[in-house]
């Protein structure tokens, strides 16, 4: 069927939608990777950890360490912790409100581009679908005008036409299944966040008194 063709001839028979779904995998991989390193670096320490780390602090009566401590590891549930490390000694209302407007700043740092990586993978199979559809079209017009020699002419156009539904699900199935993954992802991080919050809130309020 594409004998004798090499990879570059196949894919310029797709047409346009080929090249389209080609610069969708190029921004795909980019954000999945730049996701991937953004949460390993938020990863670097459990909640547990941190939160035992300040718990040390706290009775040693360290504050200023701790928060030291969550100024240099530098994680979303570290930053959450900072901002309420930063208020010892205020109002528990006010701990508490400053901490849950820190998770939400973190959680839409966490959800940056993803939707890019959901749109894609939501996307392109329809755009290789149209590629198959136009690349069908023009294989019938082809009949047309090779008469009695049409067939070959449409099965060659068909298989061209099909480059862009392969193309199309090449691209959206690791879209789709990385963009589950970072929505699991974010889920992980919140719980976290809000844990180490109400865990903190806890341990400054105790040791407050």
């Amino acid at each position: 069927m594409f004998k004798g063709q090499n990879v570059f001839e196949i894919i310029s028979a797709g047409g346009f939608t080929i090249y389209l779904l080609i610069f969708c995998s190029v921004i795909s991989i980019a954000v999945i990777i730049e996701r991937i390193v953004y949460y390993s670096r938020g990863s670097r320490f459990s909640r547990t950890d941190i939160l035992e780390h300040i718990k040390k602090e706290f009775n040693n009566k360290n504050v200023l360490n701790a928060i030291g401590f969550c100024k240099n590891i530098n994680t979303p549930v570290a930053r959450v912790a900072l901002a309420g490390l930063n208020l010892h000694g205020h109002d528990e209302k006010l701990i508490s409100n400053v901490m849950e407007r820190e998770i939400t700043v973190e959680t839409v740092k966490l959800e940056r581009f993803t939707g890019i990586v959901g749109s894609i993978g939501g996307t392109a199979v329809y755009i290789g679908l149209l590629g198959t559809v136009i690349g069908i079209m023009r294989a019938f017009s082809d009949i047309g005008r090779a008469g009695s020699g049409g067939m070959d002419v449409v099965t060659v156009g068909i298989a061209e036409a099909l480059v862009c539904t392969a193309a199309g699900l090449l691209v959206a199935i690791p879209a789709v299944m990385s963009y589950n993954w970072f929505i699991r992802k974010i889920d992980i991080f919140v719980v976290d966040m809000e844990l180490a919050a109400s865990e903190l809130l806890d341990l400054m309020c105790i040791k407050g008194k």
